[in-house]
């Protein structure tokens, strides 16, 4: 363990994933800590990041957040899951939806009481079962006091950043305008004493925090940490990106729709709606993209189509010495899950709960490393399983289709598909309706499942799940419309439903 005590925090870049960092470490260490960020304006941010999951919610929480007030300052939106289109077949359409499926018991989760329906001629769809994707489905849309809803939002990133930044100021921390021009590191320990920035001045620090993008200029180009390439099981490697202007009223849902060489999304703000298309570019050109994409949009472009470049994988270690990697900077996955916001947040909070006030301590770095590969080798898993299973005909699908996966995906899909038998571990993101979403919404339907249906009888168990859709669709049928709820929850001047 190393004698230097840990007082001067240093944030290495801006975007999201630094003024996230900054946000936290302002408001619940502050008082403990001089915290500094650093950034260039001359620097651009990948900033297309604009959906998000529901463990923002508690994220803002911790953060002293006031919902209205964070929704206006950054035109959010509410949403309650992702439509997945085309995905398994062209003209097919499922949402993985942020609710609960259904009742679970102890001996079994509720999508066995389903297949146990279905079975004997039931003709409901798993979703009939779930509050969050009736809703969505029916673009409606009410707070946890009209109705209990699990959501989470679409968002400004570029806007998002600047709330952050405003209430980190307000903190206490201080930000620094510059580019980072090298790194000072103590020849003996190898730990970073400052960045020296094209000025000349130097920002000294205990700790450094990298949120410098790709380039991963702490944890890569000064630590060399290593890069686990995972673009052999996902392979885009490019995305387009423009905003255009809203035509209608905001979906309360992401859409990702898939195409030959990848898939499309459709973000929809108060202001405006985000696009993206995300492709394999062995598959398509960039020429092509470009204009598909414009062909796509529903309003007017309101930006240049901009192009990203990226590659699937991981940073081998994420923490190094004095040095922490956060969002891009420690690896990315790709935006299919809007994970990478969350991905954020977890890592600075695991970092706040191992803050290491007294020195680095190997054992706690060793740890946070572990943790970190097994939470985004998880992520990974999942997306590649809305790959993997698919029947489409292209090169780019069936090669996917083909491909080798990793031991433990195909653990998950034989479990599914032999007995319906899914779950969420330790260090798993997704829960396991997430998982029976996506894997039943890929036309993956188990063989057996548990027969916990049967021992509660044909006639009860139909009698139950009829209830539990007319329960649903009475409280969906209350519900306003998502438009006129977001009119109404941030005083807005309503648009046109």
């Amino acid at each position: 363990m190393t004698e230097q005590r840990v007082k001067k925090v240093v944030i290495a870049g801006g975007g999201t994933a630094g003024w996230l960092a900054a946000a936290a470490l302002s408001r619940q260490l502050g008082q403990l800590l001089d915290i500094t960020l650093v950034e260039s304006e001359e620097i651009g941010t990948i900033g297309v990041g604009e959906a998000t999951i529901p463990t923002m919610r508690s994220f803002h929480a911790i953060l002293g957040l006031d919902e209205r007030e964070f929704m206006r300052a950054t035109q959010a939106t509410f949403k309650l899951g992702i439509s997945f289109e085309n995905w398994a077949r062209d003209g097919d359409r499922y949402i993985h939806s942020f609710g609960d499926l259904g009742k679970s018991t102890w001996m079994g989760d509720f999508h066995h009481f389903w297949l146990a329906a279905k079975a004997a001629g039931d003709a409901s769809e798993i979703g009939d079962y779930c509050l969050e994707l009736q809703a969505a489905k029916a673009e409606r849309f009410a707070l946890p006091s009209e109705g209990e809803i699990n959501y989470a939002y679409h968002l400004d990133a570029g806007l998002y950043a600047r709330f952050l930044r405003a209430r980190s100021e307000a903190n206490g921390l201080k930000r620094i305008e510059g580019r980072i021009a090298s790194v000072d590191r103590d020849g003996e320990t190898g730990f970073i004493r400052a960045l020296v920035l094209d000025s000349g001045e130097r920002v000294e620090g205990d700790l450094f925090i990298d949120c410098t993008g790709f380039r991963g200029l702490l944890i890569e180009s000064t630590y060399a940490a290593g890069y686990e390439d995972w673009s052999h099981w996902l392979p885009t490697n490019s995305a387009l990106a423009v905003q255009s202007a809203a035509t209608g009223p905001a979906h309360p849902y992401t859409r990702a729709i898939a195409h030959d060489a990848g898939w499309r999304w459709r973000i929809p703000l108060q202001h405006r709606v985000g696009n993206g298309l995300v492709y394999a570019s062995e598959h398509l050109s960039d020429d092509e993209a470009h204009a598909r994409l414009l062909g796509t949009i529903d309003g007017a472009p309101l930006t240049e189509p901009r192009l990203i470049r990226f590659r699937t994988g991981r940073r081998r270690q994420v923490w190094m010495g004095n040095c922490v990697a956060l969002s891009l900077a420690s690896g990315f996955v790709e935006p299919l899950e809007s994970t990478s916001i969350h991905l954020v947040m977890t890592g600075v909070t695991r970092l706040m709960q191992a803050f290491p006030f007294g020195g680095v301590a190997p054992a706690a770095v060793t740890r946070f490393n572990e943790q970190a590969q097994a939470e985004l080798e998880r992520v990974r898993d999942f997306i590649i399983l809305h790959y993997h299973l698919n029947e489409r005909p292209e090169p780019f699908w069936a090669a996917r289709r083909d491909m080798p996966i990793p031991d433990t995906l195909v653990e998950r899909i034989a479990l599914f598909a032999e007995a319906a038998q899914a779950y969420q571990g330790g260090e798993d993101l997704f829960r396991v309706a997430s998982w029976v979403q996506v894997m039943l919404g890929q036309r993956l339907m188990p063989r057996d499942h548990h027969r916990l249906g049967t021992i509660m009888g044909g006639p009860q168990l139909a009698g139950v799940l009829a209830k539990m859709r007319g329960d649903i669709s009475d409280v969906v049928a209350a519900m306003p419309t998502h438009q006129k709820f977001l009119d109404r929850h941030l005083l807005r001047p309503p648009r046109a439903a």
